[in-house]
């Protein structure tokens, strides 16, 4: 299996966006023309300092989701997407170590030829360092890009069973990373939570749009602002496709 390719690229840091030098003389004068009731539309009409966003890009997806306030967690339990790490691919492997097997260097297996036992993660695209693995004292966490208590919060509540242990096994949704980083996150959002490496933000919330996406979830105003800043940094950054269906397999 073969996670997102976004999870090994390297985005750029997101600049600060300066307002444009004539932005002030176009509001004055559009004030001076129409009066002070106009000015909202005349800010909604400014073009973002960014651009457009490119057909195909995370910044336009993100544009386009649905924005709604979020539900209540009460009724959230972690096997309500089933049992961790299931083999939804039917590869004969666990969801974990299909992961792992994916992203981490200098592997070494099991007899089994599924688990893994060590490897080297580097960099750590959540603190851009290396870490080593070695199963039992393991540093490395498999994160939920999109949580799944935040998942559950904006629209996961109604799916059927199906569709959750998809969602919690969905490579397109999963990145080896950082354990006490992964911790800090807990079931944050774009607006609440980014990784210490900031060369990976753009990818880290191209892929928060992705996931959200496909499994038609919604965002609340402030999270889409979030990711709509990061991406206007790196209006050219791709949105990731592929995973897995979005219904598992019987069990």
């Amino acid at each position: 299996m073969t996670p997102p390719q976004a999870v090994r690229s390297r985005a750029p840091l997101s600049p600060r966006r300066r307002a444009l030098p004539f932005l002030t003389l176009a509001l004055a004068g559009t004030l001076a023309l129409t009066g002070c009731d106009e000015l909202g539309s005349a800010l909604e009409s400014t073009p973002s300092p960014a651009g457009p966003a490119a057909s195909g890009s995370a910044l336009r997806a993100a544009e386009g989701l649905p924005v709604k306030g979020a539900a209540s967690k009460e009724g959230y339990e972690r096997n309500a997407f089933g049992s961790a790490w299931l083999d939804t691919d039917r590869n004969g492997c666990g969801t974990r170590d299909d992961i792992l097997a994916a992203q981490l260097d200098d592997l070494d297996r099991d007899a089994d030829g599924c688990k893994v036992l060590s490897g080297v993660l580097d960099p750590d695209p959540y603190t851009g360092t290396r870490i080593p693995f070695q199963r039992g004292r393991s540093k490395i966490d498999i994160d939920h890009l999109v949580a799944l208590s935040d998942a559950w919060q904006k629209g996961a509540q109604k799916w059927n069973d199906a569709k959750r242990r998809a969602f919690a096994n969905d490579p397109l949704n999963l990145v080896a990373a950082d354990s006490s980083a992964n911790r800090r996150k807990g079931d944050g959002d774009t607006s609440t939570w980014l990784p210490p490496n900031e060369a990976y933000h753009c990818t880290y919330v191209a892929g928060q749009v992705a996931v959200k996406r496909k499994y038609e979830l919604w965002v609340t105003s402030a999270e889409r602002k979030a990711m709509t800043d990061v991406l206007a940094g790196c209006p050219d950054q791709e949105l990731p496709t592929g995973g897995n269906p979005t219904e598992a397999p019987t069990r």
